[in-house]
């Protein structure tokens, strides 16, 4: 069995970090956010901006930031981009060794300060496990009398060594949206990079590869159809907040998502559960 244990950082927010045979990785309370995982013998499987200066009030820049409950821009004024839940302390309600595996699962207890923004009845619970891979669960039960509708994306950030030399393949099929014009069809099975790439895909697959220099990671998905492919590339990084002019050499993201056409309707009662499984090959 391994151990986890909770510490601080130097900037105040507080974080969980699991060691085990398997694996190494860190879990902050805010936002429920992992920020690190290391399979044992293996390469990080995450990225996070050294720009980030982990300050309370402010998500990561990197690991998997969870945007709950809409994606991106609400429209409405005051609304925080991408929701309001990885700003917020979630409650870690259990934890449990399966082995060397670690099985975790936090919970996010709607404040009256953000029922402005969701005056709605439901739960969200964000699970992980943690051993020779990661998997990451966003977990949403409609408790209240009438269907409530959400968007959401595990905004996921992964390491490459020089995004020129990137291929994300598994595409094939799907239809994008990008900087908010198509929808388009797919070219091919591969996508290269090189400008800035904010892509919303539907239609697609349910596993993805992004072969780096250092070999190739798998991300999968389940319960979900649509995925997020972004690079900032150069002169949008020079915009970013909490982020290197030259960090989108080094970082993309790959994110599960239930968005456009696939955003969740929830009717009362019903539970979705939206899974991303993230390992090298």
């Amino acid at each position: 069995m391994g151990k986890l244990s909770r510490h601080q950082h130097p900037n105040g927010l507080e974080y969980l970090q699991v060691e085990s045979a398997l694996c190494q990785a860190r879990i902050f309370f805010q936002g429920a956010q992992i920020d690190s995982f290391i399979p044992t013998g293996k390469a990080p499987l995450l990225w996070v901006s050294d720009a980030d200066d982990y300050s309370p009030g402010n998500g990561i820049r990197g690991g998997i930031p969870v945007c709950w409950p809409w994606f991106g821009m609400d429209g409405r004024d005051g609304f925080p981009q991408h929701g309001f839940a990885r700003t917020r302390e979630w409650q870690l309600l259990s934890h449990e060794w399966q082995g060397e595996v670690l099985a975790l699962a936090f919970g996010l207890e709607i404040q009256e300060t953000d029922r402005r923004f969701w005056p709605h009845d439901t739960q969200v619970e964000l699970h992980f496990l943690l051993g020779e891979s990661l998997t990451v669960s966003l977990i949403n039960r409609n408790l209240g009398q009438e269907p409530v509708r959400i968007t959401q994306a595990l905004h996921s950030y992964f390491p490459i060594t020089d995004i020129n030399a990137l291929r994300a393949t598994g595409f094939a099929g799907a239809r994008y949206i990008e900087f908010g014009e198509g929808p388009y069809a797919q070219d091919g099975d591969e996508v290269h990079f090189d400008r800035e790439t904010d892509r919303v895909y539907t239609q697609l697959g349910p596993v993805q590869q992004l072969h780096t220099t250092d070999g190739t990671i798998e991300v999968s998905r389940e319960h979900s159809h649509s995925a997020v492919l972004w690079n900032p590339w150069i002169d949008k990084s020079k915009r970013l907040a909490r982020f290197n002019d030259e960090d989108y050499l080094t970082m993309v993201c790959l994110e599960a998502a239930n968005v456009l056409e696939d955003a969740l309707e929830l009717a009362p009662g019903e539970r979705h559960c939206l899974t991303t499984r993230i390992r090298w090959c």
